[in-house]
């Protein structure tokens, strides 16, 4: 996410035998005060004969703008003064962690610049700052320094601030930029000239920020428009420089809200693809060329149940990526003129064992993205002289893709490297003399050394018997007793994999005797595509059950035990949270739920609410029965009961636009209302984020320390 200032007195860990002692505290005396008490209005939910009753439906109605809108807030604002309450005795440990967090952010610091179109193009942050200023470089890396966008300046004032795009035209003189200071997803289209600095008059609100693309001509621009009451992208607009956004012209419009679009140039820059999927499984995408920007879009080839793919092209053809008889998709190639199924010849085979997850095009390589046995492998091709070859890693665990490769015409390779103990690395790769360059390695201050701590890869059974990779890394000398306190992590969903990356953060958590574990269940596409389809729709319990048998895994090998396992997750991982505290409340001591998906048929059976019907094909349709009772049976506010359940912390964003803030806060209420025992339920709203939470790169970190707070109160571990 986001950086900054202050080293923290750093705590040397000392060794005794093969345990490393660790940093100490004391135990935590919670207040003895009432939680907030939420008013109950019920309301009746029917759907295929069955009723179910919502007491606390009422909290929609924030954005619905009805009589209990006020009430929201309050609701919520008594939560967070709760909340601070029942944590104010961390307040000290809080700012202490704060600015340990802090303290391991270079503060001037810049990314690594790359080359486009005769340009160096990089991002850099100045000291005591929130936001990167963005620049660039004509010809040469050492030359005179342009700054095309100060996002610290645009954010004065404001509360949230993001800047999406920044696309620059062929001519290398005007920049688009898309805006976003609410957390909405909303962005307000903006044109500048980058050799005066000024801006065009033309404002575009409610666009799809990053989903731009300039024509060749350096004066036609196509975006999306975005629904505002279901944030959905659903038409491409052609709009011309310095003339009314009213006259706009309409290319093109989705009818099937189901899908969600993209816009984007080819990396060829000869062409512009708007993009229809349908939850990874269904695709359309449609073609023209950049150079004439007033012509008519052709289509690929016309969406087809099942049928998933995605273009680029590559001189005399386009390459596609299909699942089109291969589940772990293939690599095939189209003539320009050419381009429906039946011209396509195929390139690059299917395997059953490997996923070919993605490619990029240069004019004389190929690079494949491919992911053997749950990790990363990158695949070159020269496509001259058909040779080809691996770029390999070293270590158990980690996480490599491509960086940023806007140019075309080179044979340098730019991937990105980390793994749980390397903090993230660029490499320039000669894809002919095979030779590679380290550019930069994220610098990770206040004295982390990566010697000093290990990382495992181990798999876990699951119930039925798959084998389920588990990312562990720890401080070196922490003796596995099952007394440490370990932090299970997981997404599980949409076919994203989870992978071993470095994060900063954890550092806090190892260095006071915490192990942190990644479970890759499925869900995700770590072990291939079977692996998703293996943990969605009427298969999704598997991703829960995979999740719940890693965590008994980890005890079972001493890595930790009931009373000192915690789990965490957000978004669909906060929907993972929210569905194993159900079905194995016994087996965490605490967890924490980020932006949790909680409320899963009541939100899938409203389709005004933002991104419900692009999601039918990953969690089912509540239309149909058999969807319906499906999602019932797992989803957590339906399945809350009077028991005990672990200690909770929930966090949301009042403005959150892909799981609205009345999901979680119906949970937390609810239970409240029906949960036995006296382990704490904390829930905090940021009211001023959504999704992502705080936009600075700092202001984040204060909730990244209430959250580890929570955790090490319940260790008795605050100092």
């Amino acid at each position: 996410m986001k950086l900054k200032q202050i080293l923290p007195v750093i705590l040397i860990v000392m060794y005794s035998c093969q345990n490393a002692s660790v940093h100490t505290g004391r135990e935590y005396e919670w207040p003895a005060v009432s939680a907030p008490v939420a008013e109950k209005k019920a309301k009746e939910l029917v759907a295929h004969g069955d009723v179910r009753i919502d007491n606390y439906y009422w909290m929609n109605d924030y954005f619905r703008k009805g009589p209990d809108s006020n009430k929201v807030v309050q609701y919520l604002e008594a939560e967070n003064q709760y909340l601070d309450t029942m944590m104010a005795g961390t307040r000290s440990f809080r700012e202490k962690l704060f600015t340990e967090l802090k303290g391991r952010i270079k503060e001037k610091d810049e990314s690594v610049p790359y080359r486009d179109n005769g340009y160096w193009y990089y991002r850099r942050f100045e000291e005591g700052k929130q936001y990167p200023v963005y620049c660039r470089k004509k010809d040469s890396p050492d030359a005179q320094e342009e700054i095309m966008h100060d996002a610290n300046e645009a954010a004065t004032g404001k509360s949230y601030y993001q800047a999406a795009g920044l696309v620059v035209s062929d001519n290398n003189q005007l920049m688009a930029i898309g805006e976003d200071d609410v957390s909405r997803r909303l962005y307000r289209l903006r044109f500048k000239d980058l050799t005066t600095g000024t801006y065009y008059p033309e404002t575009i609100l409610n666009t799809q920020g990053g989903s731009y693309a300039w024509a060749a001509d350096n004066k036609h621009f196509f975006y999306i428009k975005k629904d505002t009451k279901t944030l959905l992208g659903y038409q491409v607009w052609r709009h011309e420089l310095g003339t009314d956004p009213a006259k706009d012209v309409l290319i093109f419009e989705e009818k099937d809200n189901r899908h969600y679009i993209n816009l984007r140039r080819s990396k060829s820059k000869d062409y512009i693809f708007i993009g229809s999927e349908l939850s990874q499984n269904q695709s359309e995408f449609h073609f023209l060329p950049a150079s004439d920007p007033l012509g008519k879009f052709t289509i690929f080839q016309p969406r087809t149940a099942g049928l998933v793919y995605n273009i680029e092209h590559s001189g005399d053809r386009f390459l596609v990526r299909t699942n089109l008889e291969a589940k772990n998709f293939r690599l095939m190639e189209a003539p320009l003129d050419k381009t429906t199924v039946d011209n396509w010849k195929e390139k690059i085979p299917h395997r059953d064992d490997v996923l070919l997850q993605g490619f990029l095009v240069f004019r004389d390589h190929l690079v494949l993205v491919e992911r053997n046995k749950g990790l990363i492998e990158l695949r070159v091709m020269n496509q001259k002289d058909k040779s080809e070859h691996y770029i390999r890693f070293d270590e158990t665990a980690y996480d490599a893709g491509a960086d940023a490769n806007p140019d075309f015409n080179t044979n340098i390779f730019r991937y990105n490297y980390e793994s749980l103990i390397t903090p993230s690395s660029i490499y320039d790769y000669n894809m002919d003399t095979k030779q590679k360059e380290l550019k930069k390695q994220t610098e990770v201050l206040g004295g982390y050394d990566k010697n000093n701590y290990a990382t495992e890869r181990r798999f876990a059974k699951a119930r039925d018997g798959v084998s389920v990779p588990v990312s562990i890394v720890y401080k070196k000398g922490t003796r596995m007793d099952g007394s440490n306190p370990l932090l299970l992590y997981a997404y599980g969903s949409y076919g994203a994999s989870m992978d071993a990356y470095f994060h900063r953060n954890i550092i806090s958590l190892l260095d006071r005797g915490f192990v942190y574990a990644i479970a890759h269940i499925r869900g995700g596409q770590e072990m291939g595509r079977q692996w998703y389809e293996d943990g969605k729709m009427m298969k999704k319990k598997n991703t829960f059950t995979d999740f719940i048998d890693c965590g008994e895994y980890l005890v079972k090998e001493k890595f930790t035990s009931p009373e000192h396992l915690y789990a965490m997750g957000g978004s669909a991982g906060g929907l993972l949270m929210g569905a194993v505290m159900n079905m194995a409340p016994d087996l965490w001591h605490g967890v924490v739920a980020q932006v949790p998906f909680v409320d899963v048929v009541t939100t899938m059976s409203d389709p005004s609410i933002p991104l419900t019907t692009g999601e039918y094909l990953e969690w089912g349709n509540p239309a149909n029965k058999e969807e319906y009772f499906y999602m019932k049976s797992y989803s957590p506010i339906d399945n809350v009961e009077s028991k005990r359940y672990p200690h909770l912390l929930v966090t949301t964003g009042l403005h959150d636009s892909q799981v609205q803030y009345f999901e979680p806060a119906k949970w937390v209420a609810k239970l409240r209302e029906m949960k036995t025992g006296d382990e704490k339920i904390l829930f905090y709203t940021n009211m001023a984020a959504g999704h992502g939470g705080a936009s600075g790169r700092f202001d984040y970190l204060k909730e990244v320390a209430l959250q580890y707070a929570f955790l090490l109160a319940l260790e008795g571990k605050i100092e």
